[in-house]
């Protein structure tokens, strides 16, 4: 820890952290599951479906997983030594100072 001008020591703000990992691997499951689910409602409406719906239908269902495998291994991008300082209140420094 180092200090400021006036000897006080500074203090890192985590205002600015990056997410825990948990968060952003909860995030990319939620997106894969739902675009599991849109795949497996295409399936459903290509069998009973017929002309072009039934053949968009097909192709969402061949293109969705690629989609969904893309976006599940995409990660957050990572912000490097955005940590600001902040200056520690101390309401007992206050009154002695006056």
């Amino acid at each position: 820890m180092s200090a400021n001008r006036r000897g006080e020591p500074t203090v890192q703000s985590v205002t600015s952290a990056r997410s825990a990992a948990d968060d952003d691997i909860s995030a990319r499951t939620k997106h894969y599951l739902v675009t599991m689910g849109i795949r497996t409602g295409c399936f459903v409406l290509a069998v009973i479906t017929e002309g072009w719906i039934r053949w968009t239908c097909v192709a969402l269902a061949v293109v969705l997983p690629y989609v969904a495998v893309v976006f599940a291994n995409a990660r957050s991008p990572r912000t490097a030594g955005r940590v600001s300082a902040v200056t520690p209140r101390d309401p007992h420094r206050q009154q002695l100072d006056q």
